[in-house]
Order: C-alpha cells, then structure tokens, then sequence
C-alpha cells in the first residue's frame, strides 16, 4: 500500500502580493513528492538543498527525486536553534563557493524556521542575493516563519539580531510532513496560529478554541484552516507593510518577552513557540495591569495556551535579567522597549508609550 494521505484537500494558493517580488504561497498533501509542482515553481538548473539531520533522512530524497533533472548539491545541518548563528551560515556560503553556483542558482530551505531562517540569510548574502525557495515541514514554519522574508541567525547577545529581509520565490507547504512533526513541535506552531487571533481575528481565536482537540489530532480539516487562515493574515499585513515599519510589528506579540527567555537559557531549553507563548501570557497580562485588557481575558489566553499544551510561565531568572535581554532587542528606539499590547482580544497596538513602573511589575510578577 502506498502512504496515506494526512490531508485529502485540493492544494490551497495564495500570494504574498508584494509587486515584483510577489511570490505564491502553496499548501497541499503531497507537495514535496509532486514534481510537476516543484518544477513548475523551482526554476534554476542549480539547487543547493539546505536542510538538518532531522528533516533530511524524512524527506530529501522525495525533493531530489522530483528535480532529476537538475543539479542538486545537498547540504544538512545540525538540528537546533543553537546552531542557528553565523557559523553555519558560513557553511552554507563555503558550499555554494566550492560549487561554483552562479547568481542564477537557488537554495532550497527544506526544514523548519531555523533552516528558513538561516538559508535565506545565506541567500540573501551570497552574490549580494540568489533567490532561495521555503520548503517548509514543521507548522510553525508554514503558518509564519517561511512567509514574508525574514531570514537571519541569532546573537549570544540577542535574538534574530543579525539578518536582511530577502523575500523567497516561492513557499511549498506540504501539509503531509506534519504527520511526522513531533507533538512538542506542534504544539509550538499552534502558538503561532494563536497569536494571530489575538492580534487580528476574534472569530478565528474562537474557532481555535473551539477545535483545540481536532488541532492536536492533526484533523485534516482543522489544519488546513489554521494553516490557510494564518497564512491568509500575515500575507496581507505583509503586503501593507513588508519591513516591519508600522502594522507588521504586530506580528511581534508575546515576541519580545519570548526572546528574554530564549536569550537567556542559551537557546537550547525552549522552542520558539513555546517562549512566545509564555511572552503571549505576559503581554495580556501587562495590558490588563495598564487597564487595556479585561483580567477575564487574560485568562481566557492562559486557558487557551494551557489546553494546547504550552508553558505560560517562564523560568525565574529575575526580573533584571529579562530587561536586559529585552533592552538588546530590534524593536528597542531611542532606548525605549517598544510592546505588542492587547487592546482586546482580536486588536493590538505597538507601542513604547507606558509607564517604566508597569513593566517592571509585570516583570517581577513573571520572572521573580
């Protein structure tokens, strides 16, 4: 019997619309084994397949089955957001160098947000910029990281601090490579699609309560929503504001406090999702303490969270030590901590204006 399929829906495309740097977004069952669909959308004669050690024993082979008839020259990387830095990114450079890639080449970004993230900064390097293509296969990558064009690596000293908007060709989501994601991992992409009912989408957060259980069990329909309605939002905002100068900064909720904790045990303790999670907590939280948010609604993003499964508390590492590694920040102007607050649920603001006082209170509450 040949593999069954996770998802029996048709493929979903949308566009990031963006002018000349419009690129299509699809989602499907079976994507990665689809020749016809990557040969359609992955249109240079030479490919370097960046993956990690994880992702590439599961699905590499299926990627270089359906380009025969091009050169693909396979590089894998360790798994982790540890090894998300500029030493990796440089492996990635030594390989497209020993190859003789030219600017007409493309590298394949085969794997979850760190191998994205890293392989399009690469990218986005080599020859001042060579077009790369996301492949995403964990739900966090499909539902935001592989969309809008932040790449980079992070910093001891700071998260994603060193990295260049480098928009990609195009992203394949095949929903079908969830079936092996981890639950951890799952759980973690949920915090993603969370986020974006909260700052955007009252009905879509409840319809994510609503479907919490059916989200867990991979339910084909109810990710194939999540998916296509998370996509849906950050390619509009995307297009409305493609580097983050006014409503992409949004997409930051729970961002800020999440990096304090990511920065702060060295990377290798929590995942993304998970910190922001935890970050999603402590900014309701903040806003209710500045009477923006109803403490009932606060609640209601703390129960959410802990039904999927993540942590809403982060490590007490002191309150000082989480505003140091909030100060060390992109959003940080003219030395002020600049927040995603909830205004209520379905609506945000970005914004540095409020008292020095409340932060700190939501800090020690948090962090001890």
């Amino acid at each position: 019997m040949g593999r069954r399929p996770l998802y029996c829906f048709p493929v979903l495309k949308l566009e990031v619309a963006l002018a000349d740097r419009a690129y299509p977004i699809l989602i499907g069952d079976g994507l990665l084994s689809d020749a016809a669909v990557l040969s359609r959308h992955i249109k240079a004669r030479d490919l370097l397949l960046v993956s990690n050690t994880t992702v590439a024993p599961l699905y590499a082979d299926r990627v270089r089955a359906a380009l025969t008839d091009r050169r693909v020259v396979e590089l894998l990387l360790p798994d982790g957001e540890q090894y998300k830095n500029l030493q990796h990114v440089s492996r990635v450079l030594d390989v497209l160098i020993a190859n003789a890639f030219g600017r007409d080449c493309q590298v394949l970004a085969l794997g979850g947000g760190v191998v994205g993230d890293l392989a399009g900064f690469a990218a986005s390097c080599y020859q001042r910029g060579v077009a790369f293509v996301q492949l995403p296969t964990t739900l966090l990558a499909q539902v935001d990281s592989s969309v809008g064009g932040k790449t980079g690596v992070n910093h001891p000293g700071g998260k994603n601090m060193i990295g260049a908007f480098h928009q990609p060709a195009v992203v394949i989501a095949d929903t079908a490579t969830l079936a092996t994601l981890p639950p951890r991992e799952l759980r973690a992409g949920l915090a993603e699609v969370v986020k974006y009912g909260l700052i955007f989408d009252p009905k879509f957060l409840a319809w994510i309560e609503d479907n919490v259980d059916a989200l867990l069990k991979l339910d084909p329909s109810a990710l194939a929503h999540a998916i296509h309605r998370s996509c849906e939002l950050k390619a509009d905002v995307v297009r409305r504001d493609e580097r983050e100068s006014g409503d992409r900064a949004l997409l930051n909720l729970g961002h800020t406090f999440g990096h304090a904790i990511e920065t702060a045990t060295g990377y290798t303790e929590w995942l993304h999702g998970e910190a922001v999670a935890a970050g999603m907590v402590i900014a309701a939280d903040m806003s209710a303490r500045l009477g923006l948010l109803k403490d009932a609604d606060v609640r209601r993003v703390r129960t959410l969270l802990e039904r999927i499964g993540l942590p809403v508390e982060p490590p007490r590492f002191g309150a000082q030590r989480a505003l140091d590694c909030m100060r060390v920040d992109k959003k940080v102007k003219a030395g002020r901590i600049r927040l995603v607050l909830l205004e209520k649920l379905g609506a945000a603001r970005f914004t540095a204006d409020y008292p020095d006082d409340v932060l700190a209170g939501t800090l020690a509450a948090h962090f001890g």
